[in-house]
Order: structure tokens, then C-alpha cells, then sequence
């Protein structure tokens, strides 16, 4: 059935002409915005506008064409249905128009002319007319014209080819990811690693075109989930439910002005037929099992979805090692570490959606999702072993156990009013909120037997963020080319971050407060307003622009409970600020079907809530990491210039960009006094500190290429290599922070997908990248593959596959390096990583298509929080299961308050 609706969706977009598909679309939809031909149904007949053929470009005269389409079996009028005028000459579309409620049409204003008609709709057979002729003055009415249902939708399709794996729009980049079976098990990470321009490390932190400043959304809307983790919140979503993948390069001003470098919006599936269904989904292998189950029924005006997803995780073992030297007047010290770690966790998604018509014109929806997280990391013999030109060796040992655990809760409803063809009022409401714990406990050893626990240290961090969104969005055509689009938008939010620390003696004392790190509490209120007008057209000769301008004004209050040891005035003193973000884009379709385009747009990243966490967070007592509260947002000025098209049978895509950002937001690392570290027997150590400021420039130059290609119908290979040139500087006038690091970052991917008879498929994927600058050193490089095999049930209700990952590491290491005047450190993280897991899925109940219970039209709206920036990583346990360098590009996703 999937493979058989992208042409059903085509054709009544009025796609299903070559030279319609080649042409580049403004929107998600088809016309520039998003909507399609007979969208919502409107009360009298509408033209439908079709790129290349607006009205001043076909012939004009006074012949008309009228009708009626019905139903062939139920003898119903078919609503909404597509008719398109073709030209026999060229045979291409010259007019088009749909359907009113009553199943009539009409074309008026015809040249003299030999034409023919051809009507589209989904769930029936597309049907051509014979060939009309057109006098001056004809009037011709060609009565009723019966449509068949298109009954292969009903029944087993065999596909000869393979859907588009890219498809290109004027500012995103979309990943159609349903035919991946290696991924079948997995979750949205492992999809992610296969699109091209982003980039996922070993924690799952994404970045697009080298930077982490990008914002993650879920069918278009936010969740405060992401705000706590982008790696985890991915491990929350079933790679078995993403249909696509977009990449929005270049936002256009109706998106928040959040990201940097741009969007990530994960589409699942979603389910609009008649009927009922049941899916399950199991998997398990030696690292991991998942269990999927998701429910939908949807009867005549109303649909209701309940789905669930869990999955366990274990035997995830890894080790790492660090050596780091720090410089003081007095001397150099030497400490080396290594221990051996090991990752536990649970993550589940439930969610219940419900949608109504209202009428043709009108719908209402809502959903509720919850989602968890429960991660318990271990950190088995932590050996730390000083050397120091001017004090005598030391050996100490630690066993850290790392909870870190989430509670997220969205609700949102959406109203939408169409008027007519893509002239639309939408109202939403979104409330979210992200309860998470981040504790460890450490267990101090005897530096002798390396067993005996003499004390323990344990830090307490409870946060939360919270938000609620309004947000009213209307559009309306110009004419038959041109869209205009404005809108408002509020969003309130509540951060909060509990922390304290406690000591014990022994492994059997009770636990105190330590009062030499007196506890605290943040309160940080972030409050943005914004507006935005935005203006598309789309020329007869196939130029697309899209400009507008959003104005963003954001107010802040922070403060500490206890401000004894904080300098509290400084937290008064964070300005409320205004800022407006321009946005344009343009793309040509050229001979070919190709496509060229270019854009510029500017772009505010707020800090999230793990740079802005002051805990401090020591279960490593040589590698802590603070937040900063006093952090302010980054601005960031982006160019792109992009090619893309079909050549013979591979399909481009190539682009260059530049980034420009003033203000960035960078960790930096120093040395702190480790006098309060230690519980007990303290013994000299110079610690390194990982926290947050905002440094001077952070600038990127570069380009991606992707290619696909097709042989034989049944075989697809795919691949692209991403490079960029880093430039990062800070202005700080301390030399300790006072830097600046540059190189070249390389990265790519491979994908081979064969379909073969009787329901099997064989699937591959490789990629990585290389090494990437950071402000103080560089993160190391990393890769990753896989390879999987799926079958088919007879009956399509169901498959059963096998898939492995990594087979030939063992480990896989990852080496980092840092350094500055102060100090100089260098890690190997060994990743055991190797696995193999099997998959079974099965589909209960049938689905069938009903005209009258849904419109393809309407498309269901979402809210876009997109203006905060997060490190992206899976949340600062002080657990160096996989042990990066905490710096620029080392996380990724999009966290915000």
C-alpha cells in the first residue's frame, strides 16, 4: 500500500505530468505554502493554479467545457476531483480545475483548439477523455463521466521502481525513509545517519553541515523532551514509524528564527483511511529490545490513534582513558584515568490523537503524548593516577552509578478554517512539560586495595522546563501565482534546576549535606513574542521566490533561591532585546527537470537549558562540568547556493554554504582549585572545568554533494560526501580562553538498497566523519554501518528481518584532544558497539477508501518552537560511557528552556 500512495498523492496534486514533476515547488504541499488543488472544498468553483500554466499563459477565447464526475459504483458525485486540460499538440496541461461538491466542473475562457480532459483523484484510476474540439464560441457539456475505483489500493501492487529517495524544494531537502530495513528495530538515529547533510556521533547528537545549533521537531511541533536531550528524545521515536526526513536549509520567516544552521522535521506515518488496523512490531538482539504497538480507527468524519512504543536497552559496555596535563607557575601535573562503563536504559513513547471534521471547509484535532527516559549508567573502577614535578604520586578509585531519568507530557489542539484554495486560518494551543532527574552517587575507594569504599559523594539535580504556546497563522492567495502568509505567536516559559550535593562516610554512613557546595536553585523565565509576514511567487517560467521578515522580542527573569554565593545582579542585569530575522529564498527550474536555488537567512539561538544549568557536576572528580546562566543568544547569517536534478539515471544534488555567526555560544574548559572535590583525604589534583561562554566568531565555509541512482527498477545506490572549512576566534581578552582553531571536517555515507521477488530485500549503509575542529582542540572521528535483510509476507500484513551493525569493530575507538595555555588532554573512547538484531511486524484489520470520510485537501496544522539552542547530548551524567570532548559541534540537536 505505501508504495502505491506517492503516485495517488501526485496525481491529485496534479503532479502525475512529467512536466509538472519536474517543476520546483514552494511548499510542502505543491503550491508555494503548502496546499493543493480542491484543498478543503470550497463553496463555488475555484481554478486550480498550476505552475507554468497561470492564467495569462494559456490562449484565450470564450469556449467552455462542463460536466460532472461520479462515482461508478455508488453514483456519487466524486468532490474535489482534479480536471486538468490537456493541449494535444504538446500534451501538456494548459488549464485546470476541480470539482464542487456536487461532482460539477467547469473550464471557461478556451482558445479554438484540439484538446482532451483528464480527471485524477485519489482512490480512483486516472482517466483521459477523447479529443474535444474548440470553435469560437463552443459550449460544450460532456455529461456525466463515470470514475472507477482504483482497486489495486485494495490489493497486492507490484512496483516496478523504486519511489524517489530525495526530493528537492525551494528551502528543504526531504529524506523519504520508509523502504530502510536495516533501521527496522531501531529508532529516529539511526535514520538520521542517512540523510544527507547530517551528521550523528556515537551519542546520536546531530549536526547539519558541522554545527550542533539545529532545531529538531516532530510532525512540526516542538516537545520539551528535545529541550532535556535531542539523543535521547531520537531513541524515543521507532525508525519503523518515519515516513520522511526534512531538512530545512533555509527557513522561511513563518518558522521561529531558532537554528542556526536550520530544521530537522521528522514526519511519521500517520494513518487517514477507513476502518481499523492494529500494527505490532517486536525486535531483539544482543544489545537491545523494542516493542511497538499502534491502533487506528477512523470512521466517516472522526479518527482516533493509539500507539505505543518501548524499548530496552543493555549489555552496552564500553572503557575509555584519559591523560590530561595541566600548567601552573609551580610546575606540570600528570593524571591519567581509565575505567570500564556500561549503559542500561528504557525509553517509551505513548501517544493518543484525535481529529474531527467538522465540516468540508473546517477540522479540529488534538493529541496527548507522554515519553520517558530511565538511563542508569555505571562507571566500574574509575583509576585516577597523579604525577607532579613538585608533589609525590597519588593513586585514587572511584565506582560511579549515573541515574538519568525524564518525564515529558505534551498536549496540543489545532483548528483550521479553509476558505477556498490555500486561503486558510489556523488557531493552535500547545502546553509541554519535561520533568528530568540527573543524580549520581560515587563510591570513594581505598587507594590501596582499590576496594574498600572509604566515603561516598552524591549530587542531587532535579529540573524541569515548561512551556505553553499560542500561536495564529492565516494565509491567502494573490491571484494565481502569488501567496501571502502572517501570522503571531506567544510562547511562555518556566526552567527550573534543583541542585545539591551530599557526603557520607564509609558505605554505610548516612548521607549530609555537604556545606561546602551550599545548594541552589535557578529560575529562569523566558517569555517570546513574535509576528511575521511572508510572500511567495511562482512564475510562469518556473522561478520560485520566497522572502518575509519575523520580528522576535524575548524577556527574561532569572534568579537564584540563594544568592550568599552568587552574584545575583548580574541575573537582573540579562536585558530583555528585540531582534528581526530576514529570510529569502529563490529556485529556477531549468532545462532537464533540474533545479538551481539560492537563499540567505538569519537566524537567534537562545541557550537551552543544559548550558544554562549552573550544577555542578563532579561524579569525574578531574573532569566537572558548570553550566552558565549569564550566557546570552547567538546570531547567525546564512548563505546557500544549490544545484540538484536528474542526470540520465542519477539524480544530484549539490550545494555550497557559508555561515557566519557573531557571539557564539562555545564550551571552553579551565583549571579549578579541587579543594572541595574530595570528601575525604583530599590529595593534590588540578581540575579541569567544561563550561559555557560566549565566545567572538564561529565561521563555516563548504559543500555537499549527494547522488542517487537506480539500476535494473529493482536496485538503488546512494551516497554523499559533506566538507566544510571551521573558523572559530575568541575575543576574550583572557589568554587562558583568548584562542582560535581552523581545519578542514570531512564526512559521507554510502546506501545500497536491492528489492527482489517474492518480498525480500537486502539493504547497506556505511558513513561517518572525520575529525572536526573544536575552539580548544579537535573531536575525534568516527564511522558506522550496517547491513540487513527483510521478507515480506505473502499477504503484505507483515515481515520478519535481520539486520547487524558494526560486526567488525571490536571496539571501535574515538580519539579526542584538547588544549590551551592551561592545559592539554587526550582521551580514547572504545566503543563495543557490535550487534545483531531480529524484527517481526504484523498488521491486523483492513483499511479502505472512503471519499467521504476525509479531505486531502486540509492539511492538519502544528506549532514550531524553534528558538532555543541545547547541547544536544543524552544529559551530563558525569558517566563517560562514550567519553567526547565537551566542545563546539560535539553535541548536537536542538535543546531548549
Amino acid at each position: 500500500m505505501n508504495k502505491f500512495l506517492p503516485s495517488i498523492f501526485l496525481l491529485t496534486g496534479m503532479l502525475a505530468t512529467p512536466a509538472l514533476a519536474q517543476f520546483p515547488m514552494g511548499g510542502p504541499g505543491g503550491f508555494p505554502g503548502g496546499g493543493r488543488p480542491g484543498q478543503g472544498g470550497q463553496r463555488q468553483q475555484e481554478k486550480t493554479f498550476i505552475p507554468g500554466t497561470a492564467e495569462d499563459d494559456k490562449p484565450r477565447g470564450n469556449g467552455k467545457i462542463t460536466g460532472i464526475l461520479m462515482d461508478s459504483t455508488t453514483k456519487k458525485p466524486v468532490e474535489y476531483a482534479t480536471v486538468a486540460l490537456i493541449n494535444t499538440a504538446t500534451n501538456k496541461p494548459i488549464d485546470g480545475t476541480t470539482a464542487d461538491e456536487k461532482g460539477r466542473f467547469s473550464l471557461t475562457k478556451l482558445a479554438p483548439g484540439s484538446y482532451r480532459l483528464q480527471y485524477s483523484f485519489i482512490g480512483y484510476q486516472a482517466k483521459n477523455s477523447n479529443v474535444i474540439k474548440i470553435e469560437k464560441g463552443s459550449d460544450i457539456n460532456v455529461g456525466l463521466v463515470q470514475l472507477s475505483s482504483d482497486v489495486r489500493m485494495l490489493k497486492e501492487v507490484t512496483v516496478t521502481g523504486q519511489a524517489a529517495l530525495i526530493e528537492e524544494k525551494v528551502d528543504r531537502l526531504v529524506y523519504n525513509a520508509e523502504k530502510d530495513i536495516t533501521s527496522k528495530g531501531g529508532d529516529a538515529t539511526d535514520i538520521m545517519r542517512k540523510v544527507p547533510m547530517l551528521s550523528v556521533d556515537l551519542d546520536g547528537n546531530v549536526s547539519l553541515r558541522g554545527s550542533s545549533n539545529v532545531r529538531v521537531l516532530i510532525n512540526n511541533k516542538p516537545s520539551t523532551i528535545v529541550a532535556t536531550s535531542v539523543a535521547d528524545a531520537l531513541k524515543q521515536i521507532p525508525a519503523d514509524m518515519i515516513k520522511s526526513v526534512e531538512v530545512i536549509t533555509s527557513p522561511s520567516a513563518k518558522y521561529d528564527a531558532e537554528g542556526s544552521a536550520g530544521i530537522i522535521n521528522i514526519i511519521t506515518k500517520k494513518n487517514t483511511l477507513q476502518g481499523a488496523t492494529l500494527n505490532m512490531d517486536l525486535g531483539t538482539g544482543n544489545r537491545g529490545t523494542n516493542l511497538g504497538l499502534n491502533a487506528s480507527y477512523r470512521q466517516g468524519k472522526m479518527g482516533f490513534n493509539l500507539g505505543g512504543f518501548g524499548r530496552a536497552q543493555y549489555n552496552v559496555k564500553g572503557a575509555f582513558t584519559n591523560t590530561q596535563s595541566t600548567f601552573s607557575d609551580q610546575g606540570i601535573t600528570t593524571t591519567t584515568q581509565s575505567a570500564s562503563t556500561l549503559m542500561q536504559g528504557q525509553f517509551g513513547s505513548y501517544q493518543l490523537g484525535w481529529d474531527f471534521d467538522i465540516n468540508k471547509t473546517t477540522s479540529l484535532s488534538a493529541s496527548v503524548r507522554y515519553g520517558f527516559r530511565n538511563n542508569i549508567n555505571t562507571q566500574n573502577n574509575l583509576l585516577t593516577e597523579t604525577f607532579s614535578s613538585f608533589r609525590p604520586p597519588s593513586m585514587g578509585a572511584r565506582d560511579v552509578r549515573s541515574k538519568n531519568l525524564s518525564g515529558t507530557f505534551d498536549g496540543n489542539v489545532s483548528y483550521t478554517k479553509t476558505y477556498k484554495p490555500n486561503k486558510e486560518l489556523s488557531i493552535l494551543g500547545l502546553y509541554s512539560r519535561n520533568n528530568n532527574t540527573n543524580n549520581f552517587v560515587a563510591d570513594i575507594l581505598n587507594g590501596v586495595d582499590m576496594q574498600t569504599i572509604t566515603s561516598r559523594q552524591r549530587n542531587d539535580n532535579l529540573s524541569y522546563n515548561q512551556e505553553s504556546t499560542i500561536q495564529v497563522d492565516y494565509q491567502t492567495p494573490i491571484k494565481a501565482t502569488q501567496l501571502l502568509e502572517f501570522g503571531g505567536k506567544g510562547i511562555f516559559r518556566h526552567v527550573n534546576s534543583d541542585f545539591k550535593y551530599f557526603q557520607a562516610s564509609g558505605d554505610t554512613g548516612e548521607f549530609i549535606q555537604d556545606q561546602t557546595r551550599p545548594a541552589n536553585t535557578l529560575d529562569y523565565d523566558q517569555n517570546v513574542v513574535a509576528s511575521y509576514v511572508a510572500y511567495t511567487y511562482a512564475s510562469k517560467s518556473k522561478w520560485t521566490f520566497k522572502a518575509g521578515g519575523r520580528y522576535e522580542y524575548t524577556m527574561i527573569n532569572a534568579r537564584f533561591a540563594n544568592t550568599e554565593n552568587q552574584p545575583a545582579d548580574q541575573l537582573d542585569q540579562i536585558p530583555d532585546y528585540g531582534s528581526f530575522v530576514p529570510s529569502f529564498n529563490i529556485s529556477k527550474g531549468i532545462r532537464g527537470g533540474k533545479i538551481i536555488k539560492a537563499g540567505y537567512n538569519r537566524r537567534i539561538q537562545r541557550p537551552g537549558i543544559q548550558f544554562l544549568n549552573p550544577n555542578i557536576n563532579n561524579a569525574n572528580p578531574l573532569n566537572i562540568t558548570e553550566g552558565n546562566p549569564y550566557l546570552r543568544p547567538e546570531l547567525t547569517d546564512n548563505f546557500e547556493l544549490g544545484l540538484s536534478g536528474q542526470v540520465k539515471k542519477v539524480y544530484l544534488n549539490a550545494t555550497l554554504f557559508a555561515r557566519f555567526t557573531n557571539n557564539s555560544i562555545q564550551s571552553i574548559r579551565d583549571i579549578q582549585s579541587p579543594d572541595t572535590l574530595s570528601v575525604t583525604n583530599p590529595v593534590y589534583q588540578q581540575v579541569i572545568r567544561t563550561t559555557y561562554l560566549n565566545i567572538g566568531k564561529e565561521n563555516a565555509y563548504g559543500a555537499n554533494l549527494f547522488a542517487n541512482l537506480t539500476l535494473f527498477s529493482i536496485w538503488q545506490l546512494g551516497g554523499g560526501v559533506d566538507v566544510y572549512h571551521a573558523y572559530i576566534s575568541n575575543n576574550n581578552s583572557d589568554p587562558i580562553y583568548g584562542a582560535s582553531n581552523s581545519g578542514w571536517v570531512v564526512g559521507g555515507r554510502l546506501f545500497t538498497s536491492v528489492t527482489l521477488k517474492n518480498g525480500w530485500g537486502i539493504q547497506g549503509f556505511g558513513g561517518g566523519r572525520g575529525r572536526q575542529v573544536n575552539l580548544q582542540g579537535y573531536q575525534g572521528s568516527f564511522a558506522f554501518y550496517n547491513l540487513g535483510v527483510k521478507k515480506d509476507f505473502k499477504n503484505k500484513r507483515g515481515s520478519i528481518g535481520v539486520s547487524a551493525e558494526n560486526f567488525f569493530n571490536h571496539p571501535f575507538k574515538v580519539r579526542s584532544e584538547s588544549s590551551s595555555p592551561i592545559l592539554n588532554q587526550y582521551s580514547v573512547n572504545s566503543m563495543y558497539n557490535a550487534g545483531v538484531r531480529v524484527n517481526f511486524s504484523y498488521r491486523l484489520g483492513k483499511m479502505s477508501f472512503d471519499g467521504s470520510g476525509f479531505s486531502l485537501g486540509r492539511r492538519k496544522k502544528s506549532i514550531n518552537n524553534d528558538d532555543v539552542k541545547g547541547d544536544g547530548g543524552g544529559g551530563d551524567s558525569g558517566v563517560q560511557q562514550q567519553q567526547s570532548t565537551p566542545a563546539q559541534g560535539s553535541g548536537g540537536g536542538r535543546p531548549r528552556q
